[in-house]
């Protein structure tokens, strides 16, 4: 099978863009797949392969290597769209793999900071301070646009259009989107890059809009830690790193009455059922708000 899972590998980068994290996920889940076939059963092929070989590496996998509900789906998934390209491109007969139901996955609702959290945290950085007007139209856009923490770190001079207030991003697969700006966070970026950035470029810098003191593209783990610096600073208790302000995005423009498939739109995410989890946010909101306030709640 290990032809046929390189070719896969390499579809899966070339043609659907994967990332490289995603690429190894899959690889692991195929040749575990491949290895248990050849010790246990003597299968080397993959026209060899049966639905019910699957389920019984499953089955071990489950009951032998106690593997979680989420890894075996995950596993699972891999698998599937394997055996379902195969089958699309004659390499099989048919897709043995399609029967077989992925383990359904818990549903966690995504935490979020209320509004008032979100302004208290923003307008508590000191912008006299070094770097406190970078950090502050950092967090900004993070709130503003929705944008992964990848895509921050990715943002260019040349992809922010602060007249028009809109960001072109790159974000999963190498998919670009254009992203609104709002008012706050524009006036933010337009004081940091006047009167802060000028001052951290060197002679290795880039066009990235937000650098590190040496004049260096910030890292992820970097916004993570000003994330959490700041939210100390604020003196606010919970947990704040970079996605939390997606996900405050998402689940203040729903309750604000924004069309969820515009919220989709604007968090790029590729099907609709990844953006409904904030319906469901909102709809605990709305729940307690009716136990707290409505005579008989």
């Amino acid at each position: 099978m290990q032809p046929e899972i390189e070719t896969f590998i390499r579809y899966l980068a070339v043609e659907r863009g994967l990332s490289e994290n995603y690429q190894l996920s899959v690889r692991r889940s195929l040749e575990g797949l491949a290895d248990w076939l050849k010790r246990n059963r003597r299968v080397v092929v993959a026209g060899e392969v049966t639905t019910e070989l699957i389920l019984q590496f499953m089955g071990e996998r489950r009951n032998q290597d106690r593997l979680a509900a989420s890894s075996m789906r995950v596993q699972l998934i891999a698998i599937k769209i394997f055996f379902r390209y195969l089958a699309a491109t004659g390499r099989i007969v048919r897709d043995v793999a399609d029967a077989i139901d992925a383990p359904r996955q818990q549903q966690k609702l995504p935490h979020t900071m209320n509004e008032p959290t979100v302004v208290r945290l923003l307008e508590s950085i000191d912008l006299t301070n070094f770097l406190g007007l970078r950090d502050r139209a950092m967090l900004e856009l993070l709130y503003s646009s929705g944008l992964r923490v990848s895509e921050l770190t990715g943002a260019r001079l040349e992809h922010l259009f602060l007249e028009e207030g809109i960001i072109r991003v790159t974000g999963k697969g190498k998919k670009t989107r254009l992203v609104p700006v709002g008012g706050e966070a524009r006036s933010s970026l337009a004081e940091y890059l006047e009167r802060e950035r000028p001052g951290l470029v060197g002679p290795k810098t880039g066009s990235e809009v937000f650098l590190s003191r040496h004049g260096r593209q910030l890292t992820t783990t970097r916004i993570w830690q000003i994330a959490r610096e700041r939210a100390k600073l604020a003196g606010i208790d919970e947990t704040v790193y970079p996605h939390l302000f997606r996900h405050s995005f998402a689940t203040h423009l729903l309750g604000n009455g924004a069309d969820l498939r515009v919220i989709q739109e604007l968090l790029g995410h590729a099907d609709i059922a990844t953006t409904q989890i904030y319906t469901h946010v909102d709809q605990k909101r709305l729940r307690e708000v009716h136990r707290k306030f409505h005579p008989r709640g």
